[in-house]
């Protein structure tokens, strides 16, 4: 995008100047900074003209012919500055049923009030009416879209989101992966890509530049994520990324996944049952630019260099987590009784250590894993049977170690390696699993359903079997574990064993020992989640003020605030493990140097909650009601029954009302109040 100064001209010199060049832009408008005598026209672009000094231009946009008074601008040349942001604002839209690929201008203006990635992905959806469509319709969209950040040489610049409507929950999905492909997407020049419709048969995306098509997928539909991508790099030069579903998504199962670069998932609410529901294998991106200018360069390597210094200091992001990886939390949540243990029927696990991050370090890693321009490292690269793959992450080494009662680390890194290869969510898959292990336990389940592997508690080769019988859907059971722990236990008539909240199923920290925890779980858009607001942090690892964990006192609050700044990182570009180093302070600072935006605290705040009330309001008309707010019956009623929190409870009752008064919400929606401070009405 450039932006050139002109002389003030009228519509009635037109026609004295019939020797005037003629532009034709996407889009222009007029600007006026100081005073009208200081004008510029903004020129939204793909490659706006060089142009000279005192030269007349005739500008006006495509497609629209010079007749009366259209939509022109007529002026002449004073200045020419190209407008340097680091948004590239254009999107791809691509209609499988219509075969097409269409470039549009995205508003700057729109980008900036829902900065990127997951808000501005909502948003999108919510405008084009996709809450009221059924989720694995034609009718239903898919963004994969990155943030003003991503690209960036800012720390952890590498993430994008998937944002779609769920088949999962119903509701509002945003699923976020790290890895390369964000990053290769925008340095082939697009904010986002929009695919609608539904193909007539496989295919998939190649993105090189300006060079955009649908290829045929025949010979990659019913391949796992490894080979799919070898095949493809293959193909396309080394260099390229792929992103892909597995036959999990192929068959649309609610708990499919989407994954890139072999070991990174867009993991969660069923993104990958959307895109195999629309015969969407696969997206390819490349790109012959490596670079993404920001706003103000000099800016951004101060801050830069200022974040890069706190993140290499803090204890958990210098330390924790490049040493031991996100497992480090094994020992951490366990010791002090918070570690779901058997489908939640317990919370400490006596063999926890077996599974942690130190023992995970000491028997089978090879290297520490990267995303995109990460200065930490959090990944484990491991030995799995004498081959290299991506290791567990701390939610997968729980899911399917204490909450499937099983001490087999080895077990544990066969089933995740599954998880990936299969594209199945790491923490729906094995909480199901645990999930039927009840079942069977409880007798609704019979040794005839388990195809020769029961699902008794501790068994290693249940967890490994029933991902590959999940991921293949080679059986009736495994088909129906495969859409998830609450449609399998409503299956049986007892829905309250699914450890789920809005049919997603609930990660590793148990609600009645981690109060502020249990908020974020019942109130988070997309279901059972805590990445939507790590109340962790503070509450377990003291960041950045430690909280008692089984106080109530203050929590509605600090629930908030974690939300709205989640949302803010999320929709940037950048990875949440930051956010145990850096404040608000600091990603408003990124932002303003990267996009021209002028954030403070407040204000970067503010976005975030705007977000988090359009996810709202996408959810209120996917037909989201009050009670879906809450947590299973079992963290309401039942008292944790041994170990360091035994007795405890959640405490939702008290903390839950509190919370929608702090955020001008009654009945878990927001009022018209609330709507038109945050500009939603």
């Amino acid at each position: 995008m450039r932006r050139i100064k002109i002389s003030k001209n009228d519509e009635s010199t037109i026609h004295k100047h019939l020797k005037a060049l003629i532009i034709e832009v996407d889009k222009f408008r007029v600007a006026f900074p100081q005073t009208e005598t200081d004008r510029w026209v903004v020129l939204e672009t793909e490659r706006p003209p060089a142009l000279e000094r005192d030269c007349m231009i005739f500008v006006r946009p495509k497609n629209v012919h010079h007749k009366g008074r259209n939509p022109c601008f007529l002026c002449t040349v004073q200045k020419e500055e190209r407008m340097t942001t680091s948004y590239n604002l254009k999107m791809l839209r691509v209609n499988l049923t219509e075969k097409s690929i269409k470039t549009e201008i995205l508003d700057e203006a729109l980008a900036k009030k829902f900065i990127g990635g997951r808000g501005l992905g909502t948003k999108i959806l919510y405008d084009e009416g996709v809450a009221k469509v059924d989720a694995l319709s034609p009718a239903n969209k898919l963004v994969f879209i990155n943030g003003p950040l991503t690209g960036c040489n800012v720390p952890t610049g590498g993430r994008y989101m998937v944002v779609t409507k769920s088949p999962l929950t119903g509701m509002i999905a945003s699923s976020n992966s790290g890895g390369v492909w964000g990053a290769r997407l925008k340095y082939a020049g697009y904010d986002a890509v929009i695919v609608e419709g539904k193909a007539d048969a496989p295919v998939y995306l190649s993105i090189h530049d300006e060079k955009v098509e649908l290829l045929p997928a025949g010979d990659l539909w019913g391949k796992e994520s490894t080979n799919v991508e070898e095949i493809l790099k293959e193909k396309h030069g080394k260099e390229a990324s792929v992103l892909n579903i597995g036959p999990a998504g192929e068959q649309m199962f609610e708990l499919a996944c989407i994954m890139n670069e072999a070991d990174r998932a867009a993991g969660r609410s069923g993104v990958g049952a959307v895109m195999g529901s629309k015969l969407l294998k696969a997206i390819v991106c490349s790109s012959t630019r490596t670079v993404i200018e920001p706003f103000d360069k000099e800016k951004l390597r101060e801050v830069v260099t200022e974040s890069l210094r706190k993140i290499r200091e803090n204890g958990v992001t210098g330390q924790g987590l490049p040493t031991y990886g996100t497992a480090v939390l094994v020992n951490i949540v366990n010791n002090i009784g918070s570690f779901p243990t058997r489908n939640w029927q317990e919370s400490y696990f006596a063999d926890a250590d077996k599974t942690s991050g130190e023992t995970l370090k000491e028997k089978y890693l090879v290297k520490q894993g990267y995303c995109h321009r990460c200065p930490i490292g959090c990944g484990r690269v491991i030995n799995m049977n004498g081959k290299t793959v991506g290791g567990p992450e701390y939610e997968p080494i729980w899911a399917y170690g204490a909450n499937c009662g099983v001490e087999d680390l080895e077990a544990i890194n066969e089933a995740n390696y599954w998880c990936n290869e299969l594209g199945l969510d790491a923490i729906g898959a094995p909480t199901t699993i645990a999930a039927a292990m009840e079942l069977y336990q409880k007798g609704y389940l019979k040794e005839e359903d388990c195809d020769g592997v029961p699902l008794v508690w501790g068994s290693a080769k249940a967890i490994v079997e029933w991902t590959k019988h999940m991921g293949y859907g080679d059986n009736k059971l495994g088909r129906l574990m495969a859409s998830g722990s609450y449609r399998l236990c409503d299956h049986y008539g007892v829905p309250e064993f699914s450890m789920s909240v809005k049919k997603q199923e609930m990660p590793a920290y148990d609600a009645r020992g981690i109060q502020g925890i249990g908020i974020t779980y019942a109130t988070s858009n997309r279901g059972g989640c805590h990445v939507r607001g790590y109340m962790i942090s503070p509450e377990v690892l003291g960041l950045p003020e430690p909280l008692n964990r089984l106080a109530t006192e203050g929590k509605a609050t600090w629930t908030k605030i974690f939300q709205d700044l989640t949302a803010v990182i999320d929709s940037s570009g950048m990875c949440l493990f930051t956010s145990f180093a850096l404040g608000a302070p600091d990603y408003a600072a990124l932002l303003n140097a990267a996009t021209g935006t002028n954030y403070d605290v407040e204000g970067v705040l503010k976005v975030g909650e705007r977000i988090y009330n359009i996810e709202r309001l996408f959810n209120k008309e996917a037909g989201m009601v009050a009670g879906d707010d809450t947590l299973p019956k079992r963290i309401l009623e039942e008292p944790i029954p041994s170990g360091p929190s035994k007795g405890e409870i959640s405490k939702l009752n008290i903390t839950l009302p509190q919370y929608y008064e702090v955020r001008g919400w009654v009945d878990a929606f927001p009022t018209e109040a609330t709507l038109k401070r945050l500009d939603l009405l």
